[in-house]
């Protein structure tokens, strides 16, 4: 058993019957009244992010996980192939396990969260960030770049980025995965 100021990002804990992974938190401290700790949870069963609220000094159970390191393979629909890089046996995950799957690129190395006890996995953190190549984006004009302006961009794995207007297709970026936007242009 833990308590609320155990509470971190990425902490897995049973509630309601189910496992969450904390995605968010905030311990607030009112000026009136007893302090309490707000989050944002993740089911890593459903996928379904609720809000909750628990009291300063509140138990909590939390699940005892092990991180691995896994290589991306591919994917077939909704299910996503990865390999473990010590041992090569290869897992597959549903694509709610995922935070970003549209930011995975094959060959990507992830690190996969899996329950000590039954040895399922959980969840998929990805890197904190990643770097694609530019497939589609309308040309930039020359000139154009004194506002902060920003046009959407296609990258090889298909997702969609709002880049600056100087980003051409070919170009290497950078994206951040927890938001899944721009960071830089990479030099080759």
């Amino acid at each position: 058993m833990a308590s609320t100021s155990d509470i971190r990002k990425g902490l897995c804990i049973r509630y309601n019957h189910d496992i969450f992974k904390i995605i968010e938190f905030l311990h607030v401290k009112p000026g009136k009244g007893p302090a309490f700790v707000r989050t944002k949870l993740k089911s890593v069963t459903t996928g379904k992010v609720i809000d909750n609220t628990f009291s300063a000094g509140h138990k909590i159970e939390d699940v005892r996980v092990e991180t691995h390191k896994f290589q991306y393979l591919y994917s077939e629909g909704a299910t996503y192939h990865f390999m473990n890089t010590e041992d090569y046996t290869q897992i597959q995950l549903q694509e709610s396990a995922l935070d970003r799957p549209d930011l995975l690129k094959e060959g990507e190395v992830v690190t996969v969260i899996i329950n000590s006890e039954d040895n399922m996995p959980l969840s998929v953190e990805m890197p904190a960030h990643v770097i694609l190549e530019v497939t589609a984006t309308e040309p930039g004009v020359k000139g154009n770049t004194a506002t902060n302006a920003t046009k959407p961009a296609t990258v090889e794995t298909g997702a969609q980025v709002n880049v600056p207007l100087f980003i051409n297709e070919g170009d290497k970026i950078r994206i951040d995965t927890e938001k899944g936007q721009y960071q830089e242009r990479m030099k080759e």
